[in-house]
């Protein structure tokens, strides 16, 4: 039984860039590479693909994978001396403070055009590769009858019954989405309401799936993926959550995405398009429906996971994705309420 993570300290993002892990390549260092990406995506999940992107781009490619915001806090940092030619960011709110920043260059229409508007930059200088759902993951043994807002778990009756990780981007980028629709004052109420009700934390979204499953917690803030990736390889009669995709615009209910964008003033930049191509094409969508089972954005590739919803149906809040790049903000209120 996997036990809750004790809280921990986080760094500022600018001293942790400086710990961030050294290149895990495709076949080369970054002095030697004819294109050098700086990955938020995790390897586990995207080494086989850009192994793939190696051959598509006809030159060496090495990838420094970490976490996207302290990534990006090291393109800021270094300027226009980084080494990256291409930032592989999990979440929007990433690439949104380097575009903030101007430190990425405009995208060619053609590409742009392959995503729709509200997946993609409203500068025209990134664009998101694939999408992912916030849901609520749920024992059914322990739930009669599943929330449909997250502002429901601050009430009494789930005290010491959910599981989160606040380290985690993806929740992060849930709470500054908040932030944008409902202010800072709400979503700061709603932080400390959650803190008062004694979640558990856990060290990974998956962690959180499986605490669930195994009756540690009733309900657990996640990604969908997760969910239908635990499926796919064990069956579901062996996966003890199920999830539930929040209605009507609830916060909760984020979808956001994983994109890329290439670093302005960079001489990888006709290679780094060659990359954001090939993320785009029918292959790399495919690679995202079936593999990693996000929503695909490209390519006219439609997701086949059994029972996960179309994404044009689910009942997202309407958010300016490229508003969530005010990371720093949401991390000064994570540590204010003591979650972080």
């Amino acid at each position: 039984m996997r036990r809750p993570l004790a809280r921990r300290p986080l760094l500022a993002l600018a001293a942790a860039a400086l710990l961030l892990p050294t290149v895990a390549g495709c076949g080369s260092d970054e002095d030697d590479a004819g294109l050098v990406i700086y990955s938020g995506r995790n390897e586990k999940l995207v080494e086989p693909l850009l192994e793939e992107l190696e051959k598509a781009v006809g030159t060496t490619v090495a990838v420094r994978y970490g976490d996207s915001a302290e990534l990006a806090a090291q393109i800021l940092e270094e300027g226009d001396k980084t080494k990256a030619g291409l930032f592989f960011s999990q979440d929007a709110g990433a690439l949104g403070a380097l575009s903030k920043q101007g430190r990425l260059a405009k995208l060619p229409q053609a590409s742009l055009d392959q995503v729709d508007a509200e997946f993609r930059g409203g500068a025209g200088d990134w664009t998101g590769t694939s999408g992912r759902a916030r849901v609520l993951a749920y024992n059914p043994d322990k739930v009669a009858k599943v929330p449909d807002s997250v502002h429901d778990l601050v009430k009494p009756e789930w005290k010491g019954k959910v599981g989160y990780v606040p380290t985690n981007a993806s929740f992060q980028a849930f709470v500054t989405g908040m932030r944008v629709l409902e202010g800072d004052d709400a979503t700061r109420t709603w932080l400390k309401g959650l803190k008062a009700n004694d979640p558990k934390v856990y060290e990974n979204n998956l962690n959180v799936l499986e605490g669930v499953g195994e009756g540690e917690v009733s309900l657990g803030l996640v990604n969908h993926y997760y969910w239908y990736e635990q499926v796919a390889e064990k069956g579901e009669d062996k996966v003890g959550a199920k999830i539930h995709f929040l209605p009507g615009g609830d916060p909760g209910a984020l979808v956001n995405v994983a994109g890329v964008g290439i670093l302005k003033g960079s001489d990888q930049a006709p290679v780094a398009q060659k990359a954001v191509d090939f993320l785009l094409s029918k292959k790399a969508q495919t690679y995202f429906a079936e593999e990693t089972k996000e929503y695909p954005l490209a390519a006219g590739v439609t997701t086949k996971v059994k029972d996960l919803p179309p994404l044009d149906s689910l009942e997202a809040p309407k958010i300016d994705l490229g508003k969530l790049d005010s990371l720093q903000e949401t991390l000064k209120m994570l540590q204010d309420v003591g979650m972080v």
